[in-house]
Protein backbone atom coordinates (compact mmCIF):
# COMPACT_ATOMS: atom_id res chain seq x y z
CA UNK A 1 0.00 0.00 0.00
CA UNK A 2 1.59 3.52 -1.18
CA UNK A 3 0.83 6.34 1.32
CA UNK A 4 1.15 9.89 -0.26
CA UNK A 5 1.00 13.30 1.03
CA UNK A 6 -1.96 14.83 0.65
CA UNK A 7 -2.74 18.07 -1.36
CA UNK A 8 -4.70 21.40 -0.15
CA UNK A 9 -7.66 20.44 -1.85
CA UNK A 10 -7.95 16.30 -0.37
CA UNK A 11 -7.22 17.88 3.71
CA UNK A 12 -9.52 20.31 3.13
CA UNK A 13 -12.11 17.80 1.97
CA UNK A 14 -11.41 15.41 4.87
CA UNK A 15 -10.42 17.28 7.83
CA UNK A 16 -13.15 19.65 7.30
CA UNK A 17 -16.53 18.22 9.14
CA UNK A 18 -18.67 20.51 6.50
CA UNK A 19 -17.24 18.69 3.51
CA UNK A 20 -15.51 14.98 4.50
CA UNK A 21 -19.57 13.47 2.81
CA UNK A 22 -17.95 14.55 -0.25
CA UNK A 23 -15.02 12.59 -0.22
CA UNK A 24 -13.67 10.47 -2.82
CA UNK A 25 -13.59 6.86 -2.22
CA UNK A 26 -10.70 6.11 -4.14
CA UNK A 27 -8.30 8.42 -1.73
CA UNK A 28 -9.14 7.02 1.91
CA UNK A 29 -6.14 4.96 2.76
CA UNK A 30 -3.80 8.55 1.69
CA UNK A 31 -2.53 10.58 4.80
CA UNK A 32 -0.62 13.55 5.43
CA UNK A 33 -2.17 16.52 4.31
CA UNK A 34 -0.83 20.13 4.70
CA UNK A 35 -3.55 22.70 5.08
CA UNK A 36 -2.07 26.07 6.14
CA UNK A 37 -4.78 27.22 8.94
CA UNK A 38 -2.42 30.03 9.84
CA UNK A 39 -2.76 31.76 6.45
CA UNK A 40 -5.79 33.94 6.06
CA UNK A 41 -6.21 32.90 2.21
CA UNK A 42 -5.58 29.02 3.11
CA UNK A 43 -3.27 28.78 0.31
CA UNK A 44 0.34 27.46 0.78
CA UNK A 45 2.26 27.71 3.75
CA UNK A 46 3.72 30.59 4.98
CA UNK A 47 7.33 31.24 6.89
CA UNK A 48 6.87 32.96 10.66
CA UNK A 49 9.18 35.52 9.47
CA UNK A 50 6.98 36.94 6.60
CA UNK A 51 3.87 36.66 9.42
CA UNK A 52 5.92 38.66 12.22
CA UNK A 53 6.71 41.39 9.82
CA UNK A 54 2.35 41.79 9.28
CA UNK A 55 1.67 41.26 12.90
CA UNK A 56 4.75 43.75 13.79
CA UNK A 57 2.77 46.25 11.44
CA UNK A 58 -0.41 45.52 12.67
CA UNK A 59 0.55 46.26 16.25
CA UNK A 60 2.46 49.44 15.49
CA UNK A 61 -1.07 50.81 13.77
CA UNK A 62 -3.12 49.73 16.60
CA UNK A 63 -1.06 51.40 19.24
CA UNK A 64 -0.78 54.94 20.50
CA UNK A 65 2.40 57.03 20.24
CA UNK A 66 4.91 56.94 23.23
CA UNK A 67 6.11 59.57 25.75
CA UNK A 68 9.04 60.92 24.57
CA UNK A 69 10.91 59.48 28.25
CA UNK A 70 8.44 56.70 28.45
CA UNK A 71 9.45 53.22 30.52
CA UNK A 72 10.32 50.82 27.58
CA UNK A 73 7.43 48.11 27.38
CA UNK A 74 8.76 44.49 28.26
CA UNK A 75 8.40 42.09 25.25
CA UNK A 76 5.45 39.68 24.87
CA UNK A 77 6.40 36.50 24.63
CA UNK A 78 4.51 34.25 22.27
CA UNK A 79 4.68 31.25 23.86
CA UNK A 80 0.86 29.84 24.48
CA UNK A 81 1.67 28.65 27.73
CA UNK A 82 2.00 32.47 29.28
CA UNK A 83 -1.09 33.86 30.52
CA UNK A 84 -2.45 36.20 27.67
CA UNK A 85 -2.70 40.04 28.26
CA UNK A 86 -6.19 41.55 29.53
CA UNK A 87 -5.57 43.08 25.87
CA UNK A 88 -7.68 41.23 23.23
CA UNK A 89 -5.57 42.70 20.30
CA UNK A 90 -2.22 41.00 21.96
CA UNK A 91 -4.00 37.90 22.67
CA UNK A 92 -5.31 37.79 19.09
CA UNK A 93 -1.96 37.94 17.75
CA UNK A 94 -0.40 35.43 20.23
CA UNK A 95 -2.86 32.81 18.95
CA UNK A 96 -2.10 33.85 15.47
CA UNK A 97 1.57 33.36 15.97
CA UNK A 98 1.20 29.95 17.81
CA UNK A 99 -0.74 28.66 15.25
CA UNK A 100 1.69 29.97 12.44
CA UNK A 101 3.96 27.90 14.78
CA UNK A 102 2.16 24.94 14.98
CA UNK A 103 1.84 24.40 10.94
CA UNK A 104 5.78 25.19 10.22
CA UNK A 105 5.83 21.79 12.87
CA UNK A 106 3.37 20.10 10.97
CA UNK A 107 4.69 21.06 7.48
CA UNK A 108 7.88 19.53 8.79
CA UNK A 109 6.27 16.20 10.04
CA UNK A 110 5.21 16.03 6.48
CA UNK A 111 9.04 16.09 4.96
CA UNK A 112 10.27 13.72 7.26
CA UNK A 113 7.24 11.27 6.34
CA UNK A 114 7.81 11.40 3.05
CA UNK A 115 11.34 10.45 3.83
CA UNK A 116 10.68 7.48 5.34
CA UNK A 117 11.73 9.40 8.79
CA UNK A 118 8.21 8.14 10.72
CA UNK A 119 9.72 8.42 14.38
CA UNK A 120 10.92 11.74 13.56
CA UNK A 121 7.86 12.83 11.90
CA UNK A 122 6.33 11.32 15.25
CA UNK A 123 8.08 14.79 17.36
CA UNK A 124 7.00 17.24 15.17
CA UNK A 125 3.20 16.33 15.09
CA UNK A 126 3.76 16.14 18.61
CA UNK A 127 5.19 19.46 18.64
CA UNK A 128 2.71 20.82 16.80
CA UNK A 129 -0.20 19.33 18.81
CA UNK A 130 1.06 21.17 21.98
CA UNK A 131 1.68 24.53 20.43
CA UNK A 132 -1.38 24.78 19.12
CA UNK A 133 -3.54 27.23 20.87
CA UNK A 134 -6.50 26.08 22.68
CA UNK A 135 -9.44 28.36 20.05
CA UNK A 136 -12.13 26.32 17.85
CA UNK A 137 -9.77 27.60 14.86
CA UNK A 138 -7.38 24.81 15.94
CA UNK A 139 -9.69 21.51 16.06
CA UNK A 140 -8.60 21.39 11.78
CA UNK A 141 -4.73 21.38 12.43
CA UNK A 142 -5.19 19.10 16.00
CA UNK A 143 -7.19 16.24 14.41
CA UNK A 144 -4.96 16.20 11.18
CA UNK A 145 -1.77 16.10 13.68
CA UNK A 146 -3.34 13.00 15.22
CA UNK A 147 -4.15 11.59 12.11
CA UNK A 148 -0.95 11.84 10.66
CA UNK A 149 0.45 10.35 13.58
CA UNK A 150 -1.59 7.73 13.76
CA UNK A 151 -0.13 6.90 9.91
CA UNK A 152 3.23 6.70 11.23
CA UNK A 153 2.60 4.13 13.84
CA UNK A 154 0.72 2.34 10.85
CA UNK A 155 4.16 2.66 8.95
CA UNK A 156 6.13 1.21 12.28
CA UNK A 157 3.82 -2.02 13.17
CA UNK A 158 2.43 -0.48 15.76
CA UNK A 159 -1.66 -0.90 15.54
CA UNK A 160 -2.51 -0.17 19.19
CA UNK A 161 -1.25 3.13 18.69
CA UNK A 162 -2.61 3.59 15.24
CA UNK A 163 -5.91 3.39 16.56
CA UNK A 164 -5.52 5.53 19.99
CA UNK A 165 -4.45 8.51 17.71
CA UNK A 166 -7.59 7.74 15.19
CA UNK A 167 -9.79 7.71 18.15
CA UNK A 168 -8.41 11.19 19.27
CA UNK A 169 -8.75 13.01 15.87
CA UNK A 170 -12.28 11.41 15.52
CA UNK A 171 -13.10 13.20 19.14
CA UNK A 172 -12.11 16.05 17.83
CA UNK A 173 -14.13 15.68 14.00
CA UNK A 174 -16.56 12.66 14.02
CA UNK A 175 -16.94 12.84 10.34
CA UNK A 176 -12.98 12.71 9.43
CA UNK A 177 -13.24 9.48 7.25
CA UNK A 178 -9.71 9.38 6.09
CA UNK A 179 -9.42 8.63 10.47
CA UNK A 180 -11.91 5.75 10.14
CA UNK A 181 -10.67 4.02 7.06
CA UNK A 182 -7.47 3.82 9.09
CA UNK A 183 -8.62 3.01 12.55
CA UNK A 184 -10.47 -0.08 10.31
CA UNK A 185 -7.78 -0.92 9.02
CA UNK A 186 -5.51 -0.77 12.11
CA UNK A 187 -7.96 -3.35 13.46
CA UNK A 188 -8.08 -5.56 10.92
CA UNK A 189 -4.43 -5.96 11.23
CA UNK A 190 -4.91 -6.81 15.14
CA UNK A 191 -7.95 -8.84 13.88
CA UNK A 192 -10.49 -6.71 15.60
CA UNK A 193 -12.82 -7.89 12.78
CA UNK A 194 -16.01 -6.26 14.32
CA UNK A 195 -14.61 -2.99 15.52
CA UNK A 196 -13.55 -3.01 11.93
CA UNK A 197 -16.61 -3.30 10.65
CA UNK A 198 -18.30 -0.99 12.80
CA UNK A 199 -15.96 1.69 11.57
CA UNK A 200 -16.63 1.13 7.98
CA UNK A 201 -20.26 1.67 8.60
CA UNK A 202 -20.18 4.54 10.19
CA UNK A 203 -17.78 5.91 6.78
CA UNK A 204 -21.39 4.94 4.76
CA UNK A 205 -23.42 6.80 7.30
CA UNK A 206 -21.40 9.92 6.20
CA UNK A 207 -20.93 9.03 2.50
CA UNK A 208 -23.33 6.26 1.43
CA UNK A 209 -21.41 6.39 -2.08
CA UNK A 210 -18.41 4.94 -0.65
CA UNK A 211 -17.49 1.68 -2.61
CA UNK A 212 -14.23 1.15 -0.56
CA UNK A 213 -16.27 0.69 2.88
CA UNK A 214 -18.56 -1.16 1.39
CA UNK A 215 -16.37 -3.81 -0.08
CA UNK A 216 -14.33 -3.75 2.90
CA UNK A 217 -17.47 -4.65 4.79
CA UNK A 218 -17.79 -7.81 2.77
CA UNK A 219 -14.55 -9.00 3.23
CA UNK A 220 -14.50 -8.57 6.45
CA UNK A 221 -17.81 -10.12 7.40
CA UNK A 222 -17.00 -13.84 6.79
CA UNK A 223 -13.73 -13.26 8.84
CA UNK A 224 -15.57 -11.92 11.66
CA UNK A 225 -17.93 -15.00 11.84
CA UNK A 226 -14.73 -17.06 11.34
CA UNK A 227 -13.57 -15.70 14.88
CA UNK A 228 -16.78 -15.42 15.78
CA UNK A 229 -16.86 -19.72 15.76
CA UNK A 230 -13.10 -20.07 16.76
CA UNK A 231 -13.49 -18.33 20.03
CA UNK A 232 -16.71 -19.93 20.40
CA UNK A 233 -15.11 -23.37 20.44
CA UNK A 234 -12.31 -22.31 22.51
CA UNK A 235 -14.80 -21.20 25.25
CA UNK A 236 -16.36 -24.35 25.15
CA UNK A 237 -13.27 -26.52 25.20
CA UNK A 238 -12.25 -24.42 28.25
CA UNK A 239 -15.39 -24.91 29.81
CA UNK A 240 -15.35 -29.10 29.17
CA UNK A 241 -11.77 -28.77 30.92
CA UNK A 242 -13.39 -26.62 33.64
CA UNK A 243 -15.82 -29.31 34.05
CA UNK A 244 -13.36 -32.58 34.17
CA UNK A 245 -11.56 -31.05 36.53
CA UNK A 246 -14.78 -31.15 38.86
CA UNK A 247 -16.25 -34.24 37.36
CA UNK A 248 -13.25 -35.94 37.60
CA UNK A 249 -12.80 -36.06 41.24
CA UNK A 250 -15.79 -38.60 41.01
CA UNK A 251 -14.61 -40.60 38.39
CA UNK A 252 -16.46 -39.20 35.48
CA UNK A 253 -15.94 -36.59 32.35
CA UNK A 254 -18.36 -34.25 30.75
CA UNK A 255 -18.00 -37.18 28.13
CA UNK A 256 -20.76 -39.19 30.46
CA UNK A 257 -23.60 -35.99 29.97
CA UNK A 258 -24.95 -35.61 25.99
CA UNK A 259 -27.52 -33.19 25.68
CA UNK A 260 -30.39 -33.52 23.37
CA UNK A 261 -32.72 -31.58 21.63
CA UNK A 262 -36.62 -31.57 21.52
CA UNK A 263 -37.53 -31.27 17.93
CA UNK A 264 -40.70 -30.10 19.37
CA UNK A 265 -39.84 -27.32 21.57
CA UNK A 266 -36.17 -26.61 20.45
CA UNK A 267 -35.18 -27.13 24.20
CA UNK A 268 -32.34 -29.60 25.50
CA UNK A 269 -32.51 -32.19 28.37
CA UNK A 270 -29.26 -33.78 29.77
CA UNK A 271 -28.76 -37.16 29.77
CA UNK A 272 -26.26 -39.51 31.72
CA UNK A 273 -24.65 -42.30 29.86
CA UNK A 274 -21.35 -44.44 31.35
Amino acid sequence: MVVVIEQQENEDRNANPSNAAGNDASDGFETASDTDLGSETGGDDVGASSHDQQLEQQQHQQQPPKPEHSEPEPEQSVSPSNSFSRDPLINEELEKKALVQANEAKAEGNKLFVDGKYEEALSQYELALQVAPDMPSSVEILSICHANRAVCFQKLGKYDNTVKECTKALDLNPVYIKALVRRGEAHEKLEHFEEAIADMKKILEIDPSNDQARKAIRRLEPLAAEKREMMKEEMIAKLKDMGNSVLGRFGMSVDNFKAVKDPNTGSYSISFQR
